[in-house]
């Protein structure tokens, strides 16, 4: 044959054959050297030969991109026809079809809702113009353990000097009357520099933001309304901007309307320049470098890393420490902490949802080894159809891939299936989320979530698929000499099998561990005594107009009249004013005050930190509305609370033994002002969870209105259902004075189970995946067991032929399904030891290794194993052992 017609032919069959050799490239260099030596010896000299041999060749790239293209053809095609195939088995076997999809849906829909949030919250970029820039700045004093000191406007201008920031954003929030002809309405207030918006870098929806002329003393006052005020409350009115309020006794322009973003640090109804809040703006304020009440954040300058500014501060910090050493006494440790807003937004919820995150985790993990489980058992009938399709030249790479192709559709379907019943679980989580951060309100279900999605549902197939994939070919020779039925499986794939089981075993024991702690927790937060009676307790908070009620005695005046109008309700057993009450979810979040004191006879020691308790305003009758015990001494009376009476306080008793350990605290003085005025300590009352089940009471010190100030918020026990007396109590309030805006209205019942609501939910999600996990893993055993008994059919009935009993059988059958949970539930053991120790920041009052939790856990797991081993032993009762002895 000559050359000419060895390369056509070479190139006829590369060009029609669907399978291409591997050495191409060597039989291309081969065939070009044949060619050029062909035409040398014909006479052609050489490099007018290579140039030819070249031509008729079609050179190695137009080769090589022919292959290609013949490769990626036949690569297309062998996967659709897996496709295809995989869908018909998919539709053959319709039942163990939508039993996987089933199970699948429930642990990918359980990560995808989980994602959902995680991403939303901790993973997304903040919405604002480069966020990675934006940073919190928290004074601290160290050496008195005060980890977040409010600014004073003095120091935010120190902090503003820093070379290393390219703006300082001071922010502080209060409670303004929006007043109308015939209503007053209570809104939440932004107090803000006027580059706050800038810093952040959000753009108004409607209008502007604030300018600098709109923070000049003398401008006219000006509000920025938030997207969700402007819509729930004045109907998102697109002519909003121009209109003008009555605030704080001036006319309000409406300027602008933000878009629908989280607000930063917390929501707010409106915003106002400092100069528009009479506190802010006054000169003694401005001027007081102690009048701390404002957070501040900044921007970094550009190429400036968090580190970087972190030091500088801190030079500044230190030097305002040299500068001012009465304002910033030694002893207490001043110093200045940067971290960014993105952390500074999410720490509250970061650990939480990680968790919830790894235990949805698990769940989709248990999932995957039952599934796989399942798909080892399903091997068995289709061993022989392996075996004719591997003698018919299919290769073992080949099955794999078909295999993992059924197993990843499965899948597919799953996480579609999961994506339909992730939302119901996404609203769940999202009000969950919106307990610890503002960004709750960013979760949804976007492109980033639908990819997450599609790649654990891949993962899920290739990872439940692998298993019987690799040990499809282990006994395919054998399998052709056995009928379907009676093929059996090999040793490794019990043991496989047995190992999915301990696996799923461990797992659910882990996660019924993590819920039952969890679940412990919940019982001991809700058997622990507040310290007061909550039942029949109604709270809503009253806001006067402070404009035209200026001083101390018109707002005491006004607190009798007040509670004289609520205590002649029908209905209305007592009633009583204070700045705080128990389960007040604003004071949960704020945390108790630091007020500085000192004891008479004790002077401060040179560098000594002086003593701090929290105080509280309480006018006469509160101790007895909310049912606090007296221990000793008196409560506030009436005449305790009018102008020019004696300073008095009621303490409680965990102040009484901190700081009068060895005597009686009754009739010892303290002053707030270093010595000139005393006030002394009348009584001492029962400690009480004001801050919530979970934080330790510190010391407490109750004042009356009229020389601690205005409380704000009514408490009144009913003698029926509190919240069917709102009405009636609201129309009280309003028969005084039409202006007072009422809102926060609840009773102190529902406030009690609302604290409890985080850990009741990281309970009950917990206790719903690790009941998923426990379901799976009874079917995954009950399954090994129905399987190894249609396996050991013929044995059993040989057995029973031969004398032993049915019951010992049965023992012999489910000892064997119980060694597998008892190994599950040791490993499991270790596990959730680790898991306690994560868990131990949202723990009360129980220990990470409770061992009644692990007892009853542990004995809950066996008795589920025992049954679910059961159920497939009774089987063994309709064996016909004559029918065993004919088959062998």
């Amino acid at each position: 044959m000559s050359m000419s017609v060895k390369t056509h032919s070479f190139f006829r069959n590369l060009l029609h054959k669907r399978s291409v050799d591997s050495q191409l490239d060597a039989e291309y260099d081969s065939c070009f050297e044949m060619l050029v030596a062909e035409k040398i010896a014909a006479g052609v000299p050489v490099h007018e030969a290579r140039r030819v041999a070249r031509i008729e060749l079609g050179g190695a790239d137009q080769v090589k991109e022919s292959v290609r293209d013949v490769r990626a053809g036949a690569a297309f095609e062998t996967f659709l026809q897996d496709v295809r195939f995989g869908a018909r088995m998919i539709r053959r076997n319709l039942g163990f079809s939508l039993l996987v999809i089933v199970t699948l849906a429930l642990g990918i829909g359980a990560n995808t809702a989980i994602f959902s949030v995680v991403y939303g919250v901790l993973l997304r970029p903040l919405p604002y113009a480069r966020g990675s820039d934006l940073i919190v700045l928290h004074q601290q004093a160290t050496k008195a353990n005060i980890p977040n000191v409010p600014f004073s406007v003095k120091e935010i201008e120190d902090y503003r000097s820093s070379p290393a920031l390219a703006g300082v954003v001071e922010y502080h929030s209060m409670s303004f009357l929006l007043l109308s002809k015939d209503s007053a309405e209570r809104v939440q207030t932004g107090v803000v520099s006027h580059n706050f918006f800038d810093v952040l870098g959000v753009k108004p929806l409607l209008g502007r933001t604030f300018l600098p002329s709109d923070e000049s003393p003398n401008a006219d006052a000006v509000l920025v309304l938030s997207y969700n005020y402007w819509q729930q409350h004045l109907g998102g009115d697109p002519k909003i901007v121009g209109r003008v309020f009555e605030m704080n006794d001036r006319p309000h322009t409406v300027i602008g309307v933000l878009p629908p973003i989280p607000q930063y640090p917390a929501e707010n109804d409106v915003y106002m320049p400092t100069s528009a809040c009479p506190y802010r703006s006054s000169k003694a304020f401005i001027q007081n470098r102690k009048s701390r009440m404002m957070t501040a954040f900044a921007r970094l300058k550009p190429g400036v890393s968090l580190e970087a500014a972190q030091a500088n501060l801190s030079l500044i910090a230190h030097r305002l420490e040299t500068t001012y050493p009465d304002v910033y006494p030694k002893q207490y440790g001043y110093g200045l902490a940067a971290d960014s807003l993105r952390a500074d937004l999410t720490n509250r919820a970061h650990v939480t949802l990680l968790i919830l995150l790894a235990v949805a985790g698990f769940v989709l993990l248990i999932a995957c080894a039952n599934v796989a489980n399942l798909m080892l058992s399903r091997m068995l009938k289709r061993e022989r159809e392996f075996a004719v399709r591997s003698a018919l030249g299919a290769s073992k790479a080949r099955i794999i891939r078909q295999l993992l192709t059924e197993a990843v559709l499965l899948s597919l379907a799953g996480g579609v299936l999961g994506l339909l019943l992730a939302p119901p679980a996404l609203a769940v989580l999202v009000r969950f989320t919106a307990r610890f951060t503002t960004r709750a309100a960013e979760v949804g279900v976007d492109w980033h979530v639908l990819i997450f999605t599609l790649l654990v549902s891949v993962f899920a197939g290739l990872l439940f698929g692998v298993a019987p994939a690799i040990s499809s070919g282990s006994q395919l020779a054998d399998a052709l000499k056995q009928g379907a039925a009676q093929t059996s499986s090999s040793r490794d794939r019990q043991h496989l099998r047995s190992f999915l089981i301990v696996t799923q075993v461990a797992i659910s024991f882990l996660l019924l561990i993590g819920a039952g702690l969890m679940l412990r927790t919940l019982w001991n937060m809700q058997q622990t005594d507040p310290g007061f009676g909550p039942d029949h307790l109604l709270t809503m908070r009253l806001s006067p107009n402070f404009n035209s009620t200026t001083t101390n005695a018109k707002l005491t005046d006004l607190t009798h009249e007040l509670l004289r109008r609520v205590r002649s309700v029908s209905g209305v057993e007592s009633a009583a004013m204070a700045s705080n009450f128990p389960f007040n979810p604003g004071g949960i979040v704020g945390g108790p005050g630091n007020n500085e004191f000192e004891i008479e006879g004790r002077p401060e020691s040179k560098g000594e930190v002086a003593p701090t308790v929290d105080t509280d305003s309480a006018s006469p009758g509160f101790f007895e509305t909310i049912r606090q015990p007296l221990i000793v001494g008196r409560t506030l009376q009436e005449e305790d609370d009018v102008p020019k009476a004696p300073l008095v306080a009621v303490i409680n008793q965990s102040m009484a033994h901190h700081r009068w350990p060895t005597g009686d605290a009754i009739g010892k003085r303290v002053s707030f002002d270093h010595g000139e005025h005393w006030v002394q300590i009348v009584g001492i009352v029962g400690d009480v969870k004001e801050y919530g089940i979970t934080r330790a009471v510190g010391d407490e010190m109750y004042l009356p209105p009229s020389q601690s100030g205005y409380g704000g918020w009514l408490v009144v026990r009913t003698a029926r259902d509190p919240e069917s007396m709102g009405s009636l109590v609201k129309a009280a309030v309003h028969s005084f004075d039409s202006q007072i805006a009422i809102d926060h209205m609840n009773s102190v019942d529902r406030l009690q189970q609302e604290s409890f609501a985080p850990t009741r939910t990281i309970a009950i999600l917990m206790g719903i995946f690790a009941a998923l996990a426990v379901l799976i893993s009874a079917t995954g055993i009950a399954g090994v067991m129905a399987l190894s008994i249609s396996q050991r059919t013929r044995e059993l009935g040989v057995r029973m032929a031969l004398g032993q009993s049915k019951s010992s059988l049965i023992r012999m059958l489910v000892r064997h399904g119980l060694a597998l949970a008892v190994a599950g539930t040791i490993l499991g053991i270790g596990g959730a030891l680790v898991l306690g120790q994560l868990l131990s920041s949202l723990l009360y009052h129980t220990s990470t290794h409770d061992v009644a939790t692990f007892a009853l856990v542990s004995l809950l797991f066996l008795v589920v194993a025992t049954v679910a081993c059961m159920l497939p032993a009774r089987r063994i009762t309709r064996i016909d052992p004559c029918n065993a002895l004919r088959q062998e």
